[in-house]
């Protein structure tokens, strides 16, 4: 619906020829084929992960601790943070959900929940300096902004998103209150 309603507004405009047109959907082509890529290798790698029966290895080495459950969510969340450094959101949700997915459902926690901590953790780890990779976004479409500018620009809005995901983590029951009425 958004591609055909920004195509609608471009005829408007007037500012869609052929060439633009066929320029468009090349690049969409190859976004696409990307996409879809990253999409069939992390099919594959959960595939793998399930034959070689890591999960449960996983969850096995994990109890064998006797550490408390939120421990566990707080080094998975530090995992994010340091893979969102080096790697953009859908391969690293696409590469690590296979594995920590069964063990948090085994430990007891709601998968709602945990997506949503997945999604809030995937954010601080793409916007964590030195090497968030939106920040080189960001300088990269603000080339005349020096890089510690930058850096210094994104800590309130880090540390606006730490604070979230710790009272996501400490109250639940905030992020499950809607999907609950659903049910």
């Amino acid at each position: 619906m958004g591609a055909f309603g920004a195509m609608a507004f471009a005829l408007w405009r007037r500012a869609l020829n052929w060439q633009t047109l066929y320029a468009a959907l090349v690049e969409s082509g190859r976004t696409t084929a990307m996409l879809f890529m990253i999409l069939i290798g992390a099919l594959m790698f959960a595939d793998f992960i399930n034959i070689t029966t890591m999960p449960g290895d996983l969850k096995d080495f994990v109890s064998s601790f006797k550490i408390h459950p939120i421990m566990v969510v707080f080094a998975i969340c530090a995992i994010y943070v340091i893979l969102g450094t080096a790697m953009e959101e859908l391969s690293m949700v696409l590469l690590t959900l296979p594995v920590f997915f069964p063990l948090v459902v085994s430990l007891g926690f709601d998968p709602i929940w945990f997506g949503i901590l997945v999604v809030t953790v995937v954010e601080i780890g793409l916007i964590s300096p030195p090497v968030g990779m939106n920040l080189f976004v960001l300088k990269t479409l603000l080339p005349q902004v020096p890089t510690g500018t930058v850096f210094r620009g994104v800590l309130p809005f880090m540390l606006a998103d730490v604070i979230r995901l710790a009272i996501l983590i400490s109250f639940p029951i905030i992020s499950l209150w809607l999907p609950n009425l659903v049910r």
